[in-house]
């Protein structure tokens, strides 16, 4: 087997790397990804390195690709490892760079590992994943790379690592799963009646301050409307956190031109003029919650447009479940379940993995708790009234 580590997507052939992870997960395909780079949304300078992993059999013929970075910074992964980094500062050592596999901004569970359809048995997986392994020490070793962090792999992945020598970390989102409802008044109808009435309320709140809501997808987008919702993005994160987003408008204008079936855009429209859009992946079955952004608060509005339209796609369009996206307590009342998600991490440092190991086995103890007694919240019949 031979390995290669590649400083741009665009060194890879789009269709090999789509053909080890396929299509229908967007956030991986090559499209993605190098819309990111070519937005200079990933590059040096943003902390998020291009550095790309593909093995190959001895004739070429790539085996298996990772998508990888070399990160300085540990903004927008969404599994939090800022206490591991000032340890490493207060004990005098650098934890930055780091090598992080994952989507960037992205807390979206999928495939971290893509395989090629010719290799078909646990042991060559086995193989090739430690071939990965190997290959990531040796480069970390030359390099000064402080770790290896692999975030949202699906378990399959998250457990082969695990049998690699990555610990496997825990943490938490909320779901919603579609229990082949008809109507969202079919998903409502599993509500007892005080949250069934609240939800109910919400929704009519929106109604009464004359608030239309708008779906589109894909191609059926035009540009003006990527401009609107643009403008909504990046004037909420200006609020909320100084800048203005991650992402930009190029990335956005390259996703729109190269990947439209994966993309549901929601405008909500009060007196004739655009007020806030969300903006959605999807999958065979699967949605995503991404984006939101608006100029004007109405009351309600993020709930319609960011929960209850997605929830009513899904029930249209038969997809099985809804990724909102990370965090948010206030889903449960809504309806989405708390589920683990995972991330494995190799750490170079004898004593500091063996430390940051002990660390996710307590903290997997914690999240499990944390996921039982949220359970007890959902508003569901069988939940306390």
């Amino acid at each position: 087997m031979q390995v290669q580590f590649h400083s741009s997507i665009a060194d890879i052939d789009g269709e090999r790397w789509n053909g080890l992870f396929g299509k229908d997960y967007p956030f991986t395909r090559h499209e993605f990804l190098l819309a990111l780079e070519t937005s200079g949304c990933t590059n040096k300078e943003s902390g998020w390195q291009p550095f790309h992993l593909v093995i190959s059999d001895d004739h070429n013929n790539p085996l298996a690709a990772l998508p990888l970075f070399l990160k300085g910074h540990s903004y927008g992964e969404y599994i939090f490892d800022w206490s591991w980094a000032d340890a490493y500062r207060r004990s005098g050592k650098q934890y930055y760079p780091k090598f992080l596999s994952a989507i960037p901004f992205t807390p979206a569970t999928g495939p971290r590992l893509g395989f090629s359809n010719d290799v078909t048995t646990a042991a060559d997986r086995e193989k090739i994943i430690n071939g990965i392994i190997k290959a990531i020490k040796v480069q970390a070793e030359s390099s000064g790379i402080s770790s290896w962090h692999v975030l949202y792999p699906d378990l399959d992945a998250a457990t082969e690592l695990v049998t690699a020598g990555l610990p496997l970390r825990h943490s938490s989102q909320f779901h919603w799963f579609n229990d082949n409802f008809e109507s969202f008044d079919d998903f409502l109808a599993t509500f007892n009646s005080r949250k069934r009435k609240s939800l109910k309320r919400e929704r009519r709140r929106v109604e009464e301050q004359s608030v239309s809501l708008d779906v589109i997808e894909g191609e059926d987008i035009s540009a003006e409307q990527w401009l609107t919702f643009y403008h909504f993005y990046q004037t909420t994160y200006a609020k909320r956190s100084g800048h203005g987003g991650y992402l930009n408008q190029g990335f956005f204008r390259e996703i729109a031109a190269t990947m439209p079936e994966h993309i549901i855009m929601v405008l909500a429209k009060r007196d004739g003029e655009h007020v806030a859009g969300a903006l959605y992946f999807r999958s065979s079955d699967t949605l995503f919650g991404r984006y939101w952004g608006c100029t004007e608060e109405v009351d309600c509005l993020h709930f319609e447009a960011c929960y209850y339209q997605g929830i009513e796609y899904c029930i249209k369009n038969g997809l099985k479940k809804f990724d909102p996206g990370a965090q948010g307590e206030h889903k449960i009342q809504r309806g989405f379940r708390p589920v683990k998600t995972y991330s494995n991490h190799w750490i170079a440092d004898p004593d500091f993995r063996v430390a940051i190991a002990d660390f996710t086995l307590r903290e997997a103890a914690h999240i499990d708790a944390y996921i039982e007694d949220a359970g007890t919240y959902l508003p569901f019949k069988n939940s306390i009234e």
